[in-house]
């Protein structure tokens, strides 16, 4: 799990391993948690968003069966929405993720000024074939 610095990686991935929101601080490195949904269990990595961290997500992504890229969509700033498109196209001609799902994760929808997760994914350049709920 991916994405720019203040996405809310961390804070979706403790709500799926405990079900509730806890308090995080930013991620300089990585954090990883056993989530079990159903009779699926997953390991979910959340790694840290920061600039300076970005180049070694290509890391974490040998053995990878899915990626979920989150984006905050209550960030309207243009610089933010670019630097999110760029990475995630990055991701996307990444040799090592070949061809896995991605999943966008449209996160703080919550928020008043929360872009709609349609608008995001324009915005992110995506044309892939897609259901966005």
């Amino acid at each position: 799990m991916v994405g720019l610095d203040g996405a809310g990686k961390t804070t979706v991935l403790y709500k799926l391993k405990l079900g509730e929101v806890v308090t995080t601080i930013p991620t300089v490195g990585f954090n990883v948690e056993t989530v079990v949904y159903k009779s699926l269990s997953l390991t979910v990595w959340d790694v840290g968003g920061q600039e300076r961290i970005r180049p070694l997500w290509a890391h974490y992504f040998q053995n990878s069966e899915a990626l979920i890229f989150l984006v905050d969509s209550n960030d309207r700033d243009p610089h933010r929405i670019s630097e999110a498109r760029d990475e995630l196209q990055r991701l996307l001609s990444d040799e090592v993720l070949g061809d896995i799902p991605v999943l966008l994760y449209v996160n703080k929808q919550d928020l008043p000024f929360a872009a709609p997760a349609l608008k995001v994914a324009d915005e992110l350049g995506l044309n892939r074939e897609t259901f966005i709920d």
